[in-house]
C-alpha cells in the first residue's frame, strides 16, 4: 500500500477523525507522527520531538524497544487472541502471577480488562456486587475525592469531580455520588488531623450508604495534578476500616515507578480491597488493564446469589498483550529504575525552579517523574502546543497545567533539553 504524504494524511484525518476532547467544527491541529524510537516521535514532515508525555504516562521504556518488540513478536507466531471464557494461557497466567507478587499484600486475585477506565468499571461493579452478597443492598453509592478523575465510561465519570472535573456536562444523567474535600495537605506537609476532618465526617455520615472509597494515591492526576500527603491515605485506609467501606485505589496513573515507589500506595504503606492498574502496564505497547482484589471480595462474590462475577470483556486476557506486559515489568524490575526516577525528580526539580519567578506562574512542583507548572490561567493549548512543536518537543497541557511525564530513559542531555523548552515557552505564555 502506497505512503500517505503528510497533506493527505491531515486532509483525511480532517474529514474523518475525530480526536480525544477536540472539535470536529473547529479542530485544533494536529501532528502527524511517522515513526517513533526512543524518547524521539519523528513526524512525517521530517522533524523530531522529545516526548515529554509518554503517551499520556505509559511508555515507559520508550519506544520500539527491542525486548518488547521480540516479545510481541513471538507472541504473535503463537497466538494472537483467544477468548478468555473457559480459556486460558500462559502469558495471562504469568502476568497475573506477576502482578499478585509486586503489588501490596493481599492483592491475590486479578481480573484483566482493555482499558483503564474499563478497570473502574470493574472494581465498582465487584464493590457493589461484593455488599449485594452480602445482604448489603443499601450499600450502593461511591465516596471520592473532589479533583479527582478515574475515567471517561458512565460509571467511572460518576466519581470524576461533579463540578470542576471533565464531565460536569454529564451530571443530571450519572449515578449520584458522595465527594469529599480534595486533600489541602501538600506531600511533604506536617500532617494535621485538620485535612482529614472533611472526608471523616461524610464517610461516617454515610457509611450505610458507601460501598467503596475510590482515589488516586499520592497524585490526583487529570483533576489537577496535585501531590498530597501519604497520610491523607494511610487515614482513608483506617476509617474506612473502621466504617466498614471498602477501599478502591486508582493506580492507573501512578504504578509502574511513576512517584518514586513501585506503587503509590506504598508511600502510605497500605493495602487496598480493590487495585486498579493500566497504562504503563504493557510499556505503553498495547492496551490492556487489570483490576486486583483481596479473596475477601472475591470470595464474598462468588459466595453470593450469582456466584460469579457479572462481567467479562472480549478482549480479557489478550495473549500479545499480557505477554508483553510480562516483558514490560520484568524490563522494569530488572533496572534500577528507582534511582533514575530519582534522579529525574532531581534534575526536575532544579531545571523548572527557574518557573517560580514568574508572574504568571501560580506553582511548580515535582514527584518522582513528574514535573508540573501550574499557570495563573488556562493556557491556549493550540499555540503552547505549536510553540513546543517549533523547538522540538512534544508536551501537551491542559487547563492551567503545564506538565511532563517523560519516559524514564530519558538521558540528562534530552532532559534538561525539554526542560529548558518548557520553561522558554511558559515564561513567555503570559504575553
Amino acid at each position: 500500500m502506497k505512503h500517505l504524504s503528510a497533506s493527505q494524511i491531515l486532509a483525511m484525518d480532517k474529514d474523518h477523525i475525530w480526536h480525544p476532547y477536540s472539535s470536529v467544527v473547529d479542530p485544533a491541529p494536529v501532528y502527524p507522527v511517522a515513526s517513533a524510537d526512543g524518547v524521539r516521535l519523528y513526524l512525517a514532515d521530517g522533524r523530531a520531538l522529545i516526548d515529554g508525555m509518554s503517551s499520556w504516562w505509559c511508555t515507559i521504556h520508550g519506544y520500539n524497544h527491542p525486548a518488547l518488540n521480540a516479545a510481541i513478536t513471538a507472541q504473535m507466531s503463537k497466538m494472537s487472541h483467544v477468548m478468555f471464557g473457559g480459556i486460558t494461557h500462559e502469558p495471562a497466567v504469568r502476568l497475573a502471577q506477576t502482578l499478585a507478587e509486586i503489588t501490596p499484600p493481599g492483592l491475590d486475585k486479578v481480573f484483566l480488562s482493555d482499558s483503564g477506565s474499563v478497570s473502574i468499571e470493574v472494581a465498582m461493579k465487584m464493590a457493589l456486587q461484593y455488599w449485594q452478597s452480602q445482604g448489603e443492598k443499601g450499600k450502593s453509592r461511591f465516596l471520592s475525592l473532589k479533583r479527582g478523575y478515574h475515567g471517561d465510561t458512565f460509571g467511572a465519570m460518576s466519581v470524576c469531580d461533579p463540578v470542576t472535573g471533565m464531565h460536569h456536562l454529564f451530571r443530571d444523567v450519572l449515578t449520584p455520588q458522595f465527594f469529599s474535600e480534595s486533600p489541602q495537605c501538600g506531600f511533604y506537609d506536617a500532617w494535621s488531623e485538620d485535612f482529614i476532618l472533611d472526608f471523616k465526617q461524610t464517610i461516617t455520615a454515610h457509611a450505610d450508604e458507601i460501598a467503596a472509597v475510590i482515589l488516586e494515591p499520592v497524585v490526583q492526576g487529570a483533576g489537577g495534578m496535585r501531590f498530597y500527603s501519604p497520610m491523607f491515605l494511610k487515614r482513608v485506609r483506617e476509617l474506612c476500616d473502621q466504617h466498614d467501606v471498602l477501599l478502591i485505589i486508582d493506580e492507573i496513573a501512578t504504578g509502574f515507578g511513576r512517584t518514586g515507589k513501585l506503587f503509590a500506595t506504598e508511600w502510605a504503606g497500605i493495602s487496598p480491597d480493590i487495585l486498579c492498574l493500566g497504562k504503563a502496564l504493557t510499556g505503553g505497547y498495547m492496551t490492556l488493564a487489570a483490576t486486583l482484589c483481596t479473596e475477601k471480595v472475591s470470595n464474598g462474590i462468588c459466595l453470593g446469589e450469582a456466584g460469579v462475577f457479572m462481567h467479562g470483556p472480549t478482549f480479557m486476557g489478550n495473549p500479545l498483550a499480557c505477554a508483553v506486559a510480562n516483558a514490560s515489568i520484568e524490563l522494569l524490575l530488572s533496572s534500577d529504575w528507582s534511582t533514575c526516577v530519582k534522579d529525574i525528580e532531581q534534575q526536575l526539580a532544579a531545571e523548572l525552579a527557574p518557573a517560580k519567578d514568574y508572574s504568571h506562574v501560580e506553582d511548580v512542583r515535582v514527584l518522582g517523574a513528574i514535573g508540573v507548572i501550574e499557570m495563573k490561567n488556562s493556557v491556549n493549548l493550540p499555540i503552547i502546543q505549536k510553540q513546543f512543536v517549533d523547538q522540538g518537543v512534544w508536551v501537551r497541557p491542559f487547563g492551567k497545567l503545564v506538565y511532563v511525564m517523560p519516559p524514564y530513559i530519558i538521558s540528562k542531555t534530552d532532559l534538561s533539553f525539554l526542560t529548558s523548552v518548557l520553561v522558554d515557552v511558559v515564561k513567555d505564555a503570559a504575553q
